[in-house]
């Protein structure tokens, strides 16, 4: 289990975070939602341990990870641009996390993950002759490789669309599935976050407006500002995720 207790971010006198307090099981998928400006980014790299926190502590598997540097914390993310490797094809970019630690993924792991993410036809291509979908896969196979205790993504889906953006949704949660793997991912949109999520993080102006199931958010949003931030922006979609949960 990751807790996340009363973690507070300020610059200065500028309050990024303010007293987050949460929790997440293993293997769930959690999704941080909230407008542009809300703390979104700074609450996942205070997580990853990139951004250092003024106040409260991240406990992992029941052990004080907040002064733990982001290497010793072993958590690891995919970027919103994938940060591939341009000069080397699709299997070197798999592998290369691996040169600074032999052994940590054996073969047959490596090509569980290759057959997972569908990549075997793509493996000597380089990567810009990769699709959208393509380039994301090859980001989430990187990491995977490389054995995180949690998973973060920012902005998963951003720069997909259509039957790729599904795909790579249902890719994400079959992840998590097999391999239990706790994910955390960043969104800026709320129909990604309440369909994809066990539970979803609405915030607002650095304080948690809204933390539960995403069922809870739709029945029982918390204030105006969660109906109108959710609810408002899923007008059309509404009825789509409202079958998801009877």
């Amino acid at each position: 289990m990751l807790e996340i207790k009363n973690l507070r971010k300020s610059y200065d006198a500028n309050v990024i975070l303010d007293d987050i307090s949460l929790s997440i099981e293993n293997g769930e998928i959690l999704s941080i939602l909230g407008p542009s400006g809300c703390g979104k980014t700074t609450l996942l790299n205070s997580i990853l341990g990139l951004t250092s926190i003024n106040e409260g502590q991240i406990i992992y598997g029941g052990k004080d990870y907040t002064k733990y540097s982001m290497k010793k914390r072993g958590f690891n993310i995919v970027f919103q641009d994938y940060s591939l490797f341009a000069h080397i094809n699709v299997e070197k970019n798999i592998r290369y996390g691996l040169k600074n630690f032999p052994g940590l993924s054996t073969e047959e792991e490596i090509q569980e993950m290759i057959e997972l993410l569908d990549l075997k036809p793509h493996l000597q291509k380089r990567i810009d002759q990769l699709s959208g979908g393509q380039k994301q896969r090859v980001a989430l196979a990187r990491t995977l490789v490389m054995k995180p205790q949690i998973l973060l993504l920012d902005e998963p889906l951003s720069a997909l669309d259509g039957v790729i953006k599904e795909n790579i949704k249902a890719r994400i949660e079959q992840i998590a599935q097999q391999l239990n793997l706790t994910m955390i991912i960043v969104t800026h949109d709320p129909e990604e976050a309440l369909t994809m999520s066990d539970k979803v993080l609405i915030l607002n102006e650095g304080k948690i407006a809204q933390f539960g199931s995403p069922q809870d958010i739709i029945e029982r949003p918390a204030d105006q500002f969660v109906e109108k931030f959710i609810l408002n922006q899923l007008i059309i979609k509404k009825e789509k995720i409202l079958t998801l949960f009877g």
